[in-house]
């Protein structure tokens, strides 16, 4: 792979895992709360919330998992453009990640899910 040391790749596979946990926790708890409380005017902010959470977390998904597969099609040097995308990629995963993670974990404290 074209310039991304092994710590760089272990950084990115465990920002996709950690993303689609996040996902899937997003959705989870977006239905059990929808399920238990239905789609009253209280809870519509908290289902969009979720449903914000888990359409970002995709996003990031989507665009770390590409830059790292164009980057290591790319041989033997990835143009310097492209490793700064992956790199700010990877910034913008972990905040997603960190506050998606946030708003999971206080939607499931205050409804109790």
């Amino acid at each position: 792979m074209a310039e991304i040391s092994k710590e760089t790749i272990e950084k990115i596979l465990d920002l996709i895992g950690r993303l689609s946990t996040l996902i899937d926790s997003a959705s989870f708890t977006e239905l059990s709360i929808f399920n238990a409380y239905g789609e009253t005017e209280e809870m519509v902010y908290v289902l969009e919330q979720l449903q914000n959470t888990k359409e970002r977390g995709i996003s990031a998904y989507s665009r770390i998992s590409t830059l790292l597969l164009k980057v290591s099609e790319i041989q033997p040097f990835a143009p310097v453009v492209m490793l700064e995308m992956l790199f700010k990629a990877i910034e913008q995963a972990q905040a997603t990640v960190d506050a998606g993670e946030a708003t999971v974990k206080e939607a499931r404290n205050d409804w109790s899910i």
